[in-house]
């Protein structure tokens, strides 16, 4: 759950090669509100390496990564980690 309580959004960026997924992860999160979650889902290994990457330059902080069968899974906290004085 994220900290505005509900569960995360999730983008399916499955299928897609770098570098769609992080372009794709951007256009999500400049829809979504600082605080809130988003859970991608992908299949390029390089996800990985590069959601994390994209999320340290603007200021978001990757809560987990992990693998579900042939799935990649990247939780991300919109806005990093704290307490929302911007």
């Amino acid at each position: 759950m994220s900290e505005t309580g509900s569960e995360p959004q999730i983008l399916d960026a499955r299928g897609l090669l770098c570098p769609m997924p992080v372009i794709r992860t951007g256009a999500q999160v400049d829809q979504m509100a600082h605080g809130e979650t988003l859970e991608v889902r992908a299949s390029d290994p390089g996800v990985l390496y590069d959601i994390p990457a994209w999320c340290r330059v603007h200021g978001h902080t990757v809560i987990e990564s992990r693998e579900e069968g042939d799935d990649l899974v990247v939780l991300l906290r919109i806005g990093g980690d704290d307490t929302g004085d911007d």
